[in-house]
C-alpha cells in the first residue's frame, strides 16, 4: 500500500482517478509547520538564523491522521508542488512523519494527467535540499523584516500598520507614480486631420498632418488654436496629390506561451481579473487537471502538447493554418526557473466549448484565454498588407499622413484575435489627386502618467526584479489589504496618506529595504541559493546585522511627533488648545494637544468625512430635521440630526439616473467593494442585477444590454461574451 501526499484537497481528489487500487492520496492542507506566531522563532543570539518551526494548533488534529496513515502504508511519496514552496511542504512532512529528507520519494510533475503522473512514479527522487533552503531564506527574511520593522512602525507612527522586504517596495512604486501624477504639467497642443476622396471612388480615409515645410510635426508642434487656425487659413485654397506611397505586406507571429507573469497582465487587460483573483482561478484549473501548473517563467512546452496542437489546429482550420515545424520560445526571464514548462492546457483536443457547462464562468473564462494562447503559438503567421501614404497640399509646404493595414490571412489571429481597427485605404498611386471633403482643427491636452493597474504594477515587478512568479499576487493583495493602496473608479492603484508617510520614512531611514536593486539583488541571491551556488546563512546574516543595527539607532533618534504631526492655526473648540494634523491609519484629521486631558478630534477641512457632518436636501420622514451625512464602518450613511431623539437612518446612495434594465423599477448606483467600485440595482435584494462600470445610459446596438465605460474613452456592453465596443467622442 502506498500513501500520496499532496497539499491541497482538490489536487488529491484529482490524482485519486488516475492512480489505481493500492494508492491513498491524502492532502496536508499546504503546510503543516510554520514559525511561530507569538515570537521571532529564529536565532538571531547565536547568529545561525535557524528557524525553530511549531505545528500550528489548527493542524495538529490532521497531523495526528497522518502519521496514523503513514504507519498503515508501506510506502509513503511526497507529490507537493514542483516550485520552493511544494519542496519546502515536503520537507515538513518528512520531518514530521519521522522519514529523512535524502532517502524520502519526492515526486513531481506540472500537470495533473495519468501519462504525467505514471512518469513521475516510475522516477522518484530525494528531497532537494537547495530549494528547501531557498523558501527558507525567503520566509526568515521576511519574518526578520516584518517582525522588526513592524513594531518600529507601531512605535513612530501608528499601530496596525506592517512593513515588508517585497511589499514596501510595491508600495513605493505606487506613491512615486502617484506623486509623477501630481507633478504632471498638463500641455496644451492641437492636430489637424484631413478627411480626403479620391477622384473616383466613394470611400472617405482619414490622414493626420505631420510635416510643415522640411520640419517633421512633433506631438506637440501646434501649440494653440490660433497656430492651427493659421494653417487651415493657409490650406483655403490648396490642392492635394500623393506624394509618396508605400505598401508591405508583413507577418504577425503570435506571441509566446503565458508565464506566471502575462497571463495576470493579460487576465487582467482582458478579463478584468485582478493578480489574486487569476492566480486563484488558475490554481483551480491546476488541481482540477485542466492547465499545466501556473507558478512558472518557462516559455517550453513538450513535444506531446506540440504535436496535438498541430493535430487539432489541421482538423480545424486546415493545412494552411498549420506550421511546417512546431514553433519554440526562448525564455528571456534572468530569474530561476521554478518549473519546467509554460502555462498551457492539459490536453490540446480538449476545446474550451467541451467544458462550457462544466466549469463556473471565471473558470471558463480563464481556461479559454490559456486553450487560445497556447494553442495559437502552432498557428500560422497572419499577414497584413500595411499601406503608409503621404499627400501634399500645394502650393503649401504641408503634408498630410494616412495610415492603414488590411488583413489577408488571418492566421493565429483566427483563434486569439489581438489587433485594433483596420483603417481601409483605397487602391491610390503617386501623383493621383484627392479632393480634401473637411479639416477638422483638435484641441488636445497631455496626460500624466496612467495609475498601476493589477497587470502593469505585476509588469513593473517583474521588470525591476522584485519578487518571483509566486510573489506578484500574494504582494499586490497584501498592500491593498493593510491599506496602503485602494483603488479608483477604473480599479487601478492610489497611496492612502498612510503610505506616503511609511513610504518617506522607509526611503529616509531604511534606503535598503525600498531599494529596486537591492531587492532585486536579494532575488538573485535566492536563485543562487535554489541553484545550491550560494549558501543561505552568510546571506541572511549580510543582510540583517546592518539592518538591525540601523533599526537601534534610528528607534533611539526618530521623534513620532516630527513623522506624525503637523502645526496648524486651528484652535480646539473644548479647551482651547492649539490643534494639530495628526495622522493614523485611515489618514489625516486634526487632534487637540492637550491630549489625553483633552481627546477632540475632528476631520480636516475639505476632506470628505468633513462633509460628513454637513446637512444634506434629503429630510427626515419620521422627526422632520435635515438629514446628515455620517460615517460608519461601512462606508458613508444618512442619519437624523435629531439623534439621538430620533435613530432614523437611510442609505447614501450615489445615484446614477439610469434605470436598472433587469427589474425596470429600481436606479444603477455606485457601491464599492473590496476591488472598488461597483453599480447595483438600488432594489437589492429584490433585484441582484450587478455591473462592473459605470453605465453610459445608452443600450448595446447588438444585444439591448447597458453599455459600461471602458479605458482610453471606450464604452462597452456589459453583457459577458457580447463583445461591443466604441469609443467616446
Amino acid at each position: 500500500k502506498t500513501l500520496v501526499i499532496v497539499e491541497s484537497p482538490t489536487k488529491a481528489k484529482t490524482i485519486s482517478k488516475f492512480l489505481g487500487r493500492g494508492y491513498t492520496v491524502e492532502s496536508s492542507f499546504g503546510h503543516i509547520r510554520d514559525l511561530p506566531k507569538s515570537k521571532m522563532g529564529i536565532d538571531i543570539e547565536q547568529g545561525t538564523f535557524l528557524p525553530s518551526y511549531t505545528i500550528p494548533r489548527e493542524k495538529a488534529e490532521h497531523v495526528k491522521k497522518l502519521k496514523a496513515l503513514a504507519k498503515k502504508n508501506d510506502t509513503l511519496i511526497f507529490a507537493t508542488d514542483e516550485d520552493r514552496e511544494g519542496e519546502a511542504i515536503s520537507w515538513h512532512l518528512a520531518h514530521v512523519l519521522g522519514v529523512d529528507p535524502e532517502k524520502a520519494q519526492r515526486i513531481v510533475f506540472h500537470e495533473i494527467t495519468k501519462h504525467a503522473l505514471d512518469e513521475a512514479i516510475s522516477h522518484p527522487r530525494g528531497i532537494d535540499q537547495k530549494l528547501v533552503d531557498a523558501q527558507q531564506a525567503r520566509r526568515i527574511l521576511d519574518r526578520l523584516v516584518g517582525y522588526e520593522l513592524s513594531p518600529f512602525l507601531w512605535k513612530k507612527v501608528t499601530r496596525g500598520l506592517s512593513a515588508g522586504r517585497v511589499q514596501s517596495v510595491a508600495v513605493r512604486l505606487v506613491v512615486e507614480r502617484e506623486r509623477e501624477i501630481q507633478a504632471f504639467q498638463t500641455e496644451e497642443y492641437w492636430t489637424i486631420t484631413g478627411l480626403f476622396k479620391p477622384e473616383k471612388e466613394t470611400i472617405q480615409f482619414p490622414a493626420t498632418l505631420v510635416v510643415i515645410g522640411e520640419k517633421k510635426l512633433g506631438k506637440l508642434g501646434i501649440k494653440n488654436k490660433i497656430e492651427a487656425e493659421k494653417i487651415i487659413t493657409d490650406l483655403k485654397d490648396a490642392h492635394y496629390t500623393i506624394k509618396d506611397l508605400i505598401k508591405k505586406e508583413v507577418s504577425r507571429v503570435p506571441p509566446p506561451p503565458f508565464t506566471t507573469s502575462t497571463l495576470q497582465q493579460t487576465a487582467n487587460h482582458r478579463l478584468g481579473f485582478s493578480a489574486k483573483q487569476s492566480m486563484r482561478l488558475a490554481q483551480q484549473l491546476y488541481e482540477a487537471g485542466f492547465i499545466t501548473y501556473m507558478r512558472t517563467d518557462s516559455l517550453a512546452m513538450s513535444q506531446k502538447f506540440l504535436t496535438e496542437a498541430g493535430a487539432y489546429i489541421g482538423r480545424t482550420f486546415g493545412s494552411d493554418y498549420t506550421l511546417a515545424k512546431a514553433r519554440q520560445y526562448t525564455t528571456k526571464s534572468k530569474g530561476a526557473q521554478e518549473a519546467h514548462e509554460a502555462i498551457r492546457p492539459t490536453e490540446a483536443n480538449r476545446d474550451p466549448n467541451m467544458l462550457r457547462n462544466e466549469l463556473p464562468s471565471d473558470q471558463w473564462r480563464l481556461y479559454s484565454l490559456i486553450w487560445q494562447r497556447a494553442v495559437a503559438t502552432q498557428m500560422a503567421a497572419a499577414k497584413l498588407n500595411r499601406t503608409s501614404i503621404d499627400i501634399a497640399a500645394l502650393p503649401t509646404a504641408y503634408v498630410f499622413r494616412a495610415a492603414g493595414q488590411t488583413l489577408l490571412f488571418p492566421g493565429w489571429l483566427k483563434l486569439y484575435p489581438d489587433m485594433g481597427k483596420e483603417t481601409l485605404l483605397p487602391d491610390l498611386a503617386i501623383g493621383e489627386l484627392l479632393q480634401c471633403k473637411q479639416l477638422l482643427p483638435e484641441q488636445h491636452f497631455t496626460e500624466p502618467p496612467a495609475r498601476y493597474s493589477d497587470a502593469t504594477l505585476v509588469k513593473i515587478m517583474e521588470e525591476y526584479g522584485i519578487g518571483r512568479p509566486s510573489t506578484y499576487a500574494p504582494t499586490i493583495a497584501t498592500i491593498e489589504d493593510r491599506g496602503y493602496v485602494t483603488r479608483d473608479e477604473h480599479k487601478r492603484f492610489t497611496p492612502s496618506d498612510i503610505a506616503y508617510l511609511v513610504n518617506d520614512l522607509l526611503v529616509e531611514h531604511f534606503q535598503d529595504i525600498v531599494d529596486y536593486q537591492f531587492t532585486a539583488k536579494m532575488e538573485e541571491n535566492l536563485d543562487a541559493i535554489a541553484l545550491g551556488e550560494k549558501d543561505w546563512q552568510p546571506i541572511i546574516a549580510t543582510f540583517y546585522n546592518p539592518f538591525h543595527e540601523n533599526l537601534v539607532q534610528k528607534t533611539e533618534t526618530i521623534n513620532k511627533k516630527d513623522i506624525t504631526e503637523e502645526k496648524t492655526d486651528e484652535v480646539c473648540s473644548k479647551c482651547t488648545s492649539p490643534m494639530v494634523i495628526k495622522i493614523g491609519r485611515f489618514g489625516k484629521f486634526l487632534a487637540c494637544t492637550n491630549y489625553p486631558e483633552c481627546k477632540t478630534t475632528k476631520p480636516l477641512p475639505g476632506s470628505a468625512e468633513a462633509q460628513e457632518s454637513l446637512p444634506t436636501n434629503e429630510v427626515c420622514e419620521k422627526c422632520g430635521k435635515p438629514m446628515v451625512m455620517k460615517r460608519g464602518r461601512f462606508g458613508t450613511f444618512l442619519g437624523c440630526s435629531g439623534y439621538p431623539d430620533c435613530k432614523n437612518i437611510k442609505k447614501n446612495e450615489k445615484k446614477t439616473g439610469v434605470v436598472c434594465n433587469v427589474c425596470k423599477q429600481g436606479e444603477f448606483v455606485e457601491r464599492r467593494g473590496k476591488r472598488g467600485p461597483f453599480y447595483s440595482c438600488n432594489r437589492y435584494p429584490d433585484c441582484k442585477n450587478i455591473l462592473s462600470s459605470k453605465p453610459t445610459g445608452e443600450d448595446c446596438p447588438t444585444c439591448s444590454s447597458p453599455l459600461i465605460f471602458g479605458a482610453k474613452k471606450t464604452a462597452k456592453c456589459s453583457q459577458k461574451g457580447c463583445g461591443f465596443k466604441k469609443d467616446i467622442v
